[in-house]
């Protein structure tokens, strides 16, 4: 083996996008064990490839989607032309009695290959002395995939990785050998017993949120309101007194009241992303979005959004058409993030108590469905139409979630939840109650203060919709992050929506509209960095004319019927 002086750089890429991956963790310690002077850094897209030194670019391959995995390979290579593949996973794909030849499978690709399994602890150090190996040995471009690459055709490349896998993956034999999991796979995605499926369990999901949630939101808003009493037992009036606890206590609570209805939603989100059910549901979709012109992957980003729309725009790297991918940048803040989610929970909590689930399903479905005919629409455009799309063909086994990785995923959103509590909502709330103080410096002479000319001036705008000056202003406050419109509900109407002036009509309006206009600045900046600003903009303009439109119709003929 040729010795390779200077320390060895591994660019690992193909692993999760969430978490610190257990196998370049595993690789790292065993480098180290054996004194061998190696780096390991994980990235997520052969973007990131571009512009840094690595030695050796190791791709993971997932054994359970070959295919889809193999089709980054040509991608990578235009960054680094030095890799190495690893089929991570490898005892799942024998667990199915299926069955890979290695050598033929490396002898076709032309690129170094080693099968690994950190849980069985497999194949670790025949994968870093091929890594040794590879970083030593000069460049060769006579293999197969390198002339391939060279003719830039995506087609030609799915055609060639389609054959080879043909000629080197052997499935089991029958049905008989499916694993339990395999025959449930078939009735979770059965062209008809799916979608029936995949809509009870987001009702579950929703009815455990606001049934098992509410009890603990309890506590936390009993504990906001005894520090609000213990602080004005033991503080005079005035100005101060008034921004802690009208301000600050009010404010904050109201949005730190929804934290165990965050705990349980994205727990079960990562229950069904980490066990794959969430690439079942893409799969589902993937038949009806194809049939009105839609990229079947796209499902996949649209269904993070339901988290946080900045992850799920840049999720969208992976879709390689970059018609595709733009579109679905634009499809992901139709989607419901968890930001709105305090605002859906308080209004439905508040005029829907005996529809709960069903109106919360109904939000994030016509979330869906306007993104679909946004699509639909812009597809027909010049700057959307293409021929044909890939389709969503293979997909992840089902695994048992791990308790650390759902922990990890539940703390990166609750740490998110909190950081934007201690600054953005904090922030909001100080200058909302300041607006609403000054100048008269009379909280009971609200018509006259600042707040009220800023909602007085939009409120033209926004009257057709059933919204009166004080809505308005809850929306504007909704701009830097949707959180805040609860926080200044709070602070304008002292907690009790109940007596402020909304119906139940005029209540769905207002949630249609925070559906619909763009979710946070955030967004539009993520939006920016990966479409162009041009996109950016236009999405700004587009979802606050939809907003309102919708939000208009609703009312204007809700009020015919009512």
């Amino acid at each position: 083996m040729a010795n390779h002086q200077s320390p060895i750089k591994i660019a690992v890429i193909g692993l999760p996008q969430s978490g610190k991956s257990s196998l370049s963790q595993a690789l790292q310690t065993l480098a180290e064990q054996g004194s061998r002077d190696m780096h390991f850094v994980e990235v997520h897209n052969p973007d990131e490839l571009h512009g840094h030194t690595f030695d050796v670019v190791l791709q993971v391959l997932d054994s359970t989607r070959l295919e889809e995995s193999l089709l980054l390979t040509p991608h990578i290579i235009d960054e680094h032309e030095k890799i190495v593949l690893a089929i991570g996973r490898y005892d799942l794909l024998l667990a199915t009695d299926h069955s890979l030849d290695i050598p033929k499978m490396e002898q076709l690709i032309g690129v170094p290959t080693c099968r690994v399994s950190v849980r069985k602890n497999y194949g670790l150090e025949e994968c870093l002395a091929l890594i040794e190996d590879t970083a030593a040995k000069p460049l060769s471009t006579a293999h197969p995939i390198y002339h391939l690459r060279d003719r830039a055709d995506d087609e030609a490349y799915r055609a060639y990785v389609h054959g080879v896998l043909t000629q080197t993956l052997t499935h089991a034999p029958n049905d008989a050998h499916q694993t339990r999991l395999e025959k449930i796979d078939k009735v979770l995605t059965n062209p008809w017993l799916g979608f029936p499926i995949m809509m009870a369990v987001l009702y579950f999901v929703f009815w455990c949120t606001f049934t098992l949630g509410a009890y603990p939101q309890d506590w936390i808003a009993a504990g906001i309101d005894w520090l609000c009493e213990t602080a004005h037992a033991h503080m005079a009036d005035g100005w101060f007194s008034g921004l802690l606890i009208d301000g600050v206590l009010q404010g904050v609570g109201a949005v730190l009241a929804f934290l165990p209805n965050i705990i349980i939603l994205f727990f079960f989100i990562s229950l069904m992303e980490d066990s794959g059910y969430m690439a079942r549901e893409a799969f589902i979709m993937d038949t009806i979005m194809h049939r009105i012109g839609l990229h079947g992957r796209s499902f996949v980003p649209m269904l993070m959004g339901f988290g946080c729309n900045v992850p799920a725009i840049m999720a969208a790297r992976d879709i390689h058409n970059p018609k595709d991918r733009v579109l679905t940048m634009l499809m992901v803040p139709f989607m419901s993030c968890s930001a709105r989610l305090p605002v859906y929970m308080l209004f439905v909590d508040t005029f829907f108590a005996d529809h709960k689930a069903l109106v919360m399903i109904s939000l994030y479905a016509i979330g869906i469905c306007l993104s679909v005919l946004f699509a639909f629409v812009m597809k027909k455009t010049p700057w959307f139409k293409q021929e044909k799309d890939d389709s969503v063909n293979e997909l992840p086994t089902f695994r048992l979630p791990k308790a650390r990785v759902t922990a990890a995923h539940i703390w990166e959103r609750v740490e998110d939840y909190l950081q934007k509590i201690c600054t953005v909502i904090l922030w909001a709330s100080i200058i909302i109650w300041a607006l609403e103080y000054f100048p008269s410096q009379d909280l009971n002479d609200l018509e006259n203060s600042y707040l009220a000319a800023i909602g007085k001036a939009v409120s033209p705008v926004l009257a057709p919709l059933g919204f009166d000056w004080k809505m308005s202003v809850c929306l504007l406050t909704g701009l830097p992050a949707k959180e805040a419109i609860v926080s200044t509900l709070a602070i304008l109407y002292g907690g009790d929506i109940a007596t402020a002036g909304f119906t139940p009509l005029t209540a769905f309006s207002f949630l249609l509209f925070v559906l619909l206009y763009f979710p946070c600045v955030a967004t539009i900046a993520t939006l920016r960095r990966e479409a162009g600003k041009v996109w950016a903009w236009f999405t700004v303009f587009h979802s606050l004319g939809l907003a309102w439109l919708v939000s208009f119709l609703v009312y204007q003929i809700g009020s015919l019927l009512v």
